[in-house]
């Protein structure tokens, strides 16, 4: 884990000097909720503020965003509220005078500044520990990835029941793909195949058989319920749509 801390994501927010508290309050809630877009689960998700013995000599105030690790809770990102240190320290070294002088209140000022620091690879790592579970199905250990349909590599994948089925599959997949990360697979069993792509994380599956020749339709299986639905070729791009509209609300 602690290596995974040398890749960062860093911003910093201007804003009037004593304005750096509801900024600061602002940019938490922010960072916290684009955590749990990724598809984090937000019991997996905590705010740490910093007690006043352990906040930099420069902050006001400081919140990590901490993940429950399997080891522990462990920093994901850093919120601080940096007063104006940082432009005061810059103007006082370079000798250049870096005050903004704002029309409206006609007051000069050194602006102040909101931090957020996020870890990459440390984002990455919790998107994997909290996506990936091991169930039993009928028997047998079946390893998920449960990404967030936004964050899936593979989002839809096409399944040919049969080797007979190759051209109008991937007529499908030719159809799917300018719309969704969209993959094709037709080696092994149907079963092998589910359990492949669920094991990479794949969201929904679609099964293209013999029955789909006749009824102009295909299969459509949810890789969490492991529920299939029967859904047209023509209406297939819209309800996918749906289906991921559904996950983002």
């Amino acid at each position: 884990f602690r290596s995974r801390e040398f890749e960062q994501m860093e911003m910093e927010f201007f804003c009037l000097p004593d304005e750096t508290a509801k900024w600061h309050a602002y940019w938490i809630e922010q960072r916290l909720q684009w955590y749990r877009g990724l598809g984090i689960r937000p019991e997996r998700l905590r705010l740490r503020p910093h007690r006043s013995d352990e906040l930099a000599h420069y902050a006001k105030a400081c919140t990590d965003i901490e993940f429950e690790m399997p080891f522990g809770w462990s920093e994901l990102e850093g919120i601080a509220d940096r007063g104006t240190y940082d432009l005061s320290q810059h103007a006082q070294s370079s000798g250049k005078d870096l005050d903004y002088f704002e029309e409206g209140k006609n007051a000069r000022f050194v602006p102040a500044v909101v931090e957020t620091s996020a870890g990459v690879d440390r984002t990455l790592l919790a998107v994997l520990v909290d996506a990936y579970r091991e169930e039993e199905v009928r028997g047998e250990k079946r390893v998920v990835l449960g990404f967030h349909p936004r964050v899936a590599p593979v989002q839809v994948v096409i399944l040919p029941l049969s080797a007979k089925l190759k051209e109008p599959s991937l007529a499908i997949w030719n159809a799917v793909r300018p719309h969704f990360a969209a993959d094709y697979d037709d080696a092994g069993s149907i079963g092998r195949r589910y359990r492949r792509q669920d094991e990479i994380g794949t969201p929904f599956a679609i099964t293209y058989d013999f029955q789909s020749d006749q009824d102009h339709m295909v299969t459509v299986r949810d890789r969490d319920s492991m529920t299939q639905e029967r859904v047209g070729i023509d209406r297939l791009v819209d309800y996918l749509r749906d289906q991921f509209a559904r996950s983002s609300s």
